[in-house]
């Protein structure tokens, strides 16, 4: 169904192709626009489109222009406007824009995954598992005038990303912009996000007496680590569980007051068979899951918290989702929010090339480093030499027609190029685990917190 122009891309680098036939679509003007019009509340489109933004900003942060000016130029006859407009229009793009702009995408892109037959086994039977957890955002250059001569390093804000582990793709994201705050600050906002029939996996941050509350009254079960602070009356003496690499395992009951009532929980203690970085001996999870899921389960189930740690390890490595230029914090969170994005869109490049290789086994595992690394290196020649118009027209075919253009594409592709190399097994040492160094304070601080200052003025 593709013209002609495809051809020679196809078959040198067929991934760029596919990336580019799934952002087409899912990242099209018209459904970016009517997004924007739906969710703004005080940006207004004038001359510079949001969809434009959607499209320079994501040449940054795809690795194909190496500064937001650079991209600028090579779309400067999209744009429409100066480079400080630009940069205006960024700075005040609302941290819900960016938010709906992760969820709606991910919806498209799950519907897509499940479609193609290419989601994972679920991790739990009968349950929608979600995992969750925060990242700050690094420090920016001190672009803006207030930040000019100050040492520490200015946090652009903080982001709390949701992730689907059946189908590999981050569902939602909340954004503040105070660089400062906690991840608990969120979390009255996260409970929104919650229905029933799901499973929330989380680290003891997320262990406050409220929010597991919540995720009750809401019908959901919780896998999260026990907090210092989340404080309960044991029932009962701790049982033998077994034991699992990690360690040995025991489980309790746990009654913890809340503001709604009493909650009882099982309360699933991990002794590790050598304390780990932070110099823990035990690791203590709570869950509300039925006494069918073993304690073994429980374990397991906290484990795969490392899966949304490795989402965000490919932002970094395989995109520049965190472009320290963009000094305002609506700015860097939309950037942030385009990465997330594009990892969406690669994961379900993934999706479609296991769909098309069913003899690949779940274990093999793709590299979005290299998969990215060709996209940026064919697609600047490759969107030269084919017409926008053949973009258009490949996207805007039928759900059923797409698809089967996207496989025919997807079996074209030699797999093996893109897998990652395992990993060799390390060596045990002889020496003994320290515990990390506390970190020290006030080497930071929160950009929004500089910018909400009130100006001096000059005498």
């Amino acid at each position: 169904m593709l013209s002609a122009l495809f051809a020679p891309f196809i078959k040198q680098g067929p991934a760029a192709v596919m990336f580019h036939l799934i952002a087409e679509r899912i990242l099209a003007p018209r459904r970016l626009e009517a997004l924007f019009g739906a969710t703004a509340e005080r940006q207004r489109t004038r001359e510079l489109l949001f969809s434009t933004c959607v499209d320079v900003l994501g040449l940054v942060v795809a690795g194909r222009s190496k500064s937001v000016r650079a991209a600028y130029l090579r779309r400067r006859a999209k744009t429409a406007v100066g480079v400080r407009a630009l940069y205006d229009k960024l700075a005040g793009i609302e941290t819900c824009v960016s938010e709906r702009f992760v969820e709606r995408t991910a919806t498209q892109l799950a519907e897509l995954v499940d479609a193609l037959g290419a989601s994972r086994s679920p991790l739990l039977a009968g349950y929608e598992v979600r995992i969750v957890d925060g990242n700050y955002l690094a420090g920016t250059q001190h672009r803006p005038l207030p930040l000019r001569g100050r040492r520490e390093a200015t946090l652009p804000g903080l982001a709390v990303a949701v992730y689907d582990p059946e189908r590999r793709l981050v569902r939602d994201v909340l954004l503040a912009t105070d660089g400062h705050l906690n991840e608990r600050t969120l979390l009255p906002r996260l409970l929104e996000r919650i229905v029933s029939g799901q499973c929330w996996i989380a680290d003891r941050n997320f262990a406050t007496h409220d929010f597991l509350a919540g995720i009750v009254a809401r019908g959901a079960a919780f896998v999260i680590r026990q907090h210092g602070q989340t404080h309960g009356t044991p029932l009962g003496t701790a049982k033998p569980c077994g034991r699992i690499a990690a360690g040995e395992l025991s489980e309790r009951g746990l009654r913890i007051d809340t503001a709604s009532g009493p909650l009882e929980l099982r309360q699933v203690t991990l002794t590790l068979a050598a304390p780990n970085r932070a110099a823990d001996r035990e690791v203590r999870i709570l869950t509300n899951l039925p006494a069918e899921i073993s304690a073994a389960q429980v374990a397991e189930l906290y484990h795969a918290r490392w899966k949304i740690e490795t989402a965000f390890m490919h932002l970094a490595t395989a995109l520049k989702s965190e472009v320290d230029t963009l000094a305002y914090p609506q700015a860097a969170l939309f950037g942030f929010a385009i990465g997330l994005v594009l990892h969406n869109i690669l994961r379900t490049l993934e999706a479609a090339l296991r769909a098309a290789h069913p003899r690949l086994t779940a274990e093999r595992l793709f590299s979005l480093y290299y998969l990215g690394e060709e996209i940026a290196e064919v697609s600047r020649g490759m969107l030269i030499a084919i017409p926008p118009q053949h973009w258009r027209a490949a996207a805007d075919l039928d759900d059923e027609a797409w698809r089967k253009q996207l496989l025919d594409v997807a079996r074209t592709v030699e797999v093996k190029r893109y897998f990652t190399e395992p990993r060799k097994k390390k060596k045990s040492s002889a020496k003994p685990v320290l515990p990390l160094a506390p970190k020290a304070r006030g080497g930071h601080v929160a950009t929004q917190r500089i910018l909400d200052q009130p100006k001096k003025r000059k005498r």
